[in-house]
């Protein structure tokens, strides 16, 4: 591989652009409100995609993973507390996390069949990680935060196509080689605009 084909990998592209945007987009709303905005922002990362059908499929499977993983979770967690209501984890939670990746295994392939990595995720949070007191509202609020970080990004993703990323990258190409002529116009292109 050639120094001009290394440098290329670097150059920031029109998904390194839409991820930033709807991630500052993201983080920016949560702080106003006074929220922490990190699930936000993990959803607004995974649902940017190369395309608006990329992001779709990227988005709804963390979307959906996270509602499966919290919903699975959250009745697993309520049936362990009945028997041990410290939450401590015992060797009855194997077959609790067993039972519950089974599930979510049956269930995604029922709705949608990418969330099996994102609900495991949350479910292992729930079951193994979450106090008595806060495991409900730990998991609607991973439910809420993601749903709201992946809409932003598909609203990015929608609001900024491949094609006018292209045009916006290009004029400010144009403008950058108005400001130092010594780069010619040819070094960039559409492929390296839109390849990730």
């Amino acid at each position: 591989m050639d120094n001009k084909e290394k440098m290329r990998r670097f150059k920031i592209g029109q998904q390194n652009i839409k991820t930033a945007i709807a991630t500052t987009i993201v983080a920016l709303v949560y702080l106003l409100v006074g929220r922490n905005p990190t699930f936000a922002c993990i959803g607004a990362v995974f649902g940017t995609g190369t395309s608006m059908d990329n992001s779709k499929l990227n988005g709804g499977n963390r979307f959906f993973g996270t509602i499966i993983g919290g919903l699975l979770g959250m009745g697993l967690f309520r049936l362990y507390i009945m028997i041990y209501p410290d939450g401590k984890t015992r060797p009855l939670m194997l077959a609790f996390v067993f039972v519950g990746v089974v599930l979510l295994i049956l269930i995604s392939r029922l709705f949608w069949v990418g969330a099996v990595q994102p609900g495991g995720v949350v479910l292992c949070i729930v079951l193994f990680n979450t106090p008595v007191e806060t495991y409900i509202s730990y998991s609607i609020n991973r439910i809420v935060d993601t749903g709201i970080g992946v809409l932003i990004a598909l609203v990015v993703s929608w609001l900024l196509p491949r094609e006018r990323m292209y045009k916006i990258l290009r004029t400010l190409h144009l403008k950058k080689k108005e400001s130092a002529p010594e780069l010619p116009l040819e070094e960039i292109t559409e492929t390296d605009v839109t390849k990730e």
